[in-house]
C-alpha cells in the first residue's frame, strides 16, 4: 500500500471511530459536526479530488459553520485536493493552529501485560467507564450529552478500558476502536495523581493486546505534536515514525 493509499485508509478509520453528529459530503470534502466538541468533529477533511472552484467551495463551507455557529477548521493531510490547500486558505486569512503527527505499529511483537494488572474491558459504553472519563478529562455536564451521543455511534467493533489499582481505584482510561485490521486508540487519560507511574503504557499495552487478539495487526493514533509526554510514550512502545503530519487551520 503506497503512503498515500495509507494515509487516506487513517483519516477514513479515525472519521469511523469518532463519528460525529452531523456529516456532509461536499464535492469530495467531508464536513463534520458535533456542536462544537472536539476539533477533530467539527472539521472539513479534504479527503477526496475535486471539481468544483475551490474559492467559491470555500465561501460555502464558511455559510455551513456560520450558521451553525462554529468556526471553520479544516483538517489537512499530506494528500489534499487541491494539493495546495493549505497556501490557498492562509492566503484567505487562516491561521495554523495545530500540527498532528499520525503514526502506526505494527502489532508483531507487542509485550504481554502482566497478569498482576486489574484491566476491565468492555464492548459496550456504561455509566461507569464514562463518569471516569468525564472526571479524568474535566468535561463539564454540558459536553457529556453529545460526547455520549458520539460514543455510542460507534459502528465498529469497540473496547471501553480502564485500569486498576492494588485499592481497585481506576487510575487510567482509554478506548480502542477495531477496523478491519487496525486497531486505533483513543482518548488515553491517565489520573493527574497517578501520571508518570507506568499505568499509560500499560493501559495501552492492554488495548493493543485486545486488538490483536480481535484480529488486528496494525495500530494507529494521531498524537498533537507539542504533547511531548504522549509522543515519548508512544516512541517507547515503537511508534516511532509518523506515516503522516496533519495540519489544522482555523478561519474567523
Amino acid at each position: 500500500m503506497t503512503n498515500y493509499n495509507i494515509i487516506q485508509k487513517i483519516e477514513e478509520l479515525s472519521m469511523n471511530a469518532l463519528p460525529s453528529i452531523q456529516t456532509i459530503l461536499l464535492d469530495g470534502w467531508i464536513l463534520r459536526y458535533s456542536n462544537g466538541y472536539a476539533k477533530r468533529a467539527n472539521s472539513v477533511n479534504p479527503l477526496y479530488s475535486s471539481t468544483e472552484n475551490v474559492a467559491k467551495k470555500i465561501k460555502n463551507v464558511e455559510q455551513i459553520y456560520q450558521k451553525k455557529q462554529l468556526p471553520v477548521i479544516f483538517k489537512l493531510t499530506s494528500n489534499v485536493f487541491p494539493h495546495d490547500l493549505d497556501n490557498i486558505l492562509e492566503n484567505a486569512q487562516y491561521d495554523r493552529v495545530g500540527l498532528t503527527s499520525v503514526q502506526i505499529l505494527t502489532l508483531d511483537n507487542i509485550q504481554q501485560v502482566p497478569s498482576r494488572a486489574y484491566i476491565t474491558f468492555q464492548d459496550k459504553l456504561s455509566d461507569e467507564w464514562f463518569m471516569v472519563f468525564c472526571k479524568f478529562n474535566h468535561i463539564d455536564k454540558s459536553a457529556q450529552t453529545i460526547i455520549k451521543t458520539m460514543l455510542t455511534n460507534i459502528i465498529p467493533k469497540v473496547c471501553y478500558v480502564m485500569l486498576l489499582n492494588d485499592n481497585n481505584e481506576t487510575v487510567a482510561c482509554g478506548i480502542g476502536v477495531l477496523e478491519e485490521d487496525y486497531i486505533g486508540l483513543f482518548d488515553i487519560v491517565t489520573n493527574e495523581k497517578y501520571r508518570r507511574k507506568g499505568f499509560g503504557e500499560l493501559l495501552i499495552t492492554s488495548i493493543l493486546n485486545w486488538g490483536k487478539s480481535n484480529g488486528a495487526n496494525y495500530a494507529y493514533l494521531q498524537v498533537v505534536n507539542d504533547n511531548n509526554p504522549a509522543r515519548n510514550l508512544y516512541q517507547k512502545l515503537g511508534l516511532k515514525k509518523p506515516i503522516n503530519i496533519g495540519i489544522e487551520l482555523k478561519g474567523d
